[in-house]
C-alpha cells in the first residue's frame, strides 16, 4: 500500500487510492455523474494541480460500487450511460479521507529543472533558450488561470474551491520570475575555483 492510500475503516479492507477519493469527491460535488462527466470536470479543474492518467477513471467507479461506496444506475435507452451516485458509506469514506492530512510536502517533478541541474553540459545560449521557453509556458498558464478566474470568480467568489487556483497563480508567477531571471542572468557552468572556496578548518591542533 502506498503512502497515498488508506482503508475505509478497521473492519473493511477496501483500499482507497487518491483516484478513488477524487471520484468520490467529484460525484459528491456534482451529483450523479458518468465517467465522461468526471473526465470533463477534471480537465477544467483538478488536472491543473493533480495530473494523472484519465484512463483510471473508467474502472474506478465500478470498483467503488462493489465496495458499496457508490451506487450505479444504467439508462434504459439511448447510449445506456452509467450514472454513479455517492452512498452514505461513500460519503463517510470521503469525509474520513479529508480528515487524514498527508504526511508529506508537495512533489516537484519538472523536467526543465532536471535539465537545469545538468545544464553545465549545455551552452549558455541553449540554457537561455530553455529558460525563455519555460517562461513562455508560464505566461500561457497564467493566461489560462486568468480566464478561469474571470469565469468563476463572479459566482463563486474566493471560496474554498477557488483557493487552489489562487495558489496556482502564485506558484506560476514565482516560476515565471525564476526562469526570466535565469534567462537574463544565466548562472556560470564552472565550479568555484579551489583557491577562492571557503577554507576548510584545519584538523591540526595549534602548538
Amino acid at each position: 500500500m502506498s503512502n497515498h492510500d488508506f482503508t475505509v475503516d478497521a473492519h473493511d479492507a477496501v483500499r482507497l487510492t487518491p483516484v478513488s477519493c477524487l471520484v468520490l469527491g467529484l460525484i459528491g460535488l456534482r451529483g450523479p455523474s458518468t465517467p465522461y462527466d468526471l473526465k470533463k470536470a477534471i480537465s477544467r479543474s483538478v488536472s491543473y494541480f493533480w495530473p494523472f492518467p484519465h484512463s483510471q477513471l473508467y474502472g474506478e467507479p465500478d470498483r467503488l460500487v462493489e465496495a458499496g461506496l457508490l451506487s450505479r444506475k444504467t439508462e434504459e435507452g439511448g447510449r445506456r450511460r452509467k450514472l454513479y451516485r455517492l452512498t452514505r458509506k461513500g460519503d463517510a469514506a470521503l469525509k474520513r479521507w479529508l480528515k487524514t492530512s498527508p504526511d508529506e510536502l508537495y512533489e516537484l517533478r519538472d523536467t526543465a529543472v532536471l535539465q537545469l541541474f545538468f545544464s553545465e553540459f549545455m551552452s549558455e545560449q541553449d540554457l537561455v533558450k530553455l529558460a525563455r521557453h519555460q517562461a513562455r509556458l508560464a505566461r500561457e498558464r497564467l493566461s489560462t488561470y486568468a480566464q478561469i478566474e474571470q469565469k468563476n470568480l463572479p459566482r463563486m467568489g474566493r471560496n474554498r474551491r477557488m483557493a487552489p487556483l489562487f495558489l496556482g497563480i502564485r506558484m506560476t508567477k514565482l516560476y515565471l520570475d525564476f526562469w526570466e531571471d535565469i534567462a537574463k542572468n544565466p548562472p556560470p557552468a564552472e565550479a568555484i575555483a579551489e583557491d577562492v572556496k571557503t577554507p576548510r578548518l584545519s584538523s591540526r591542533r595549534p602548538r
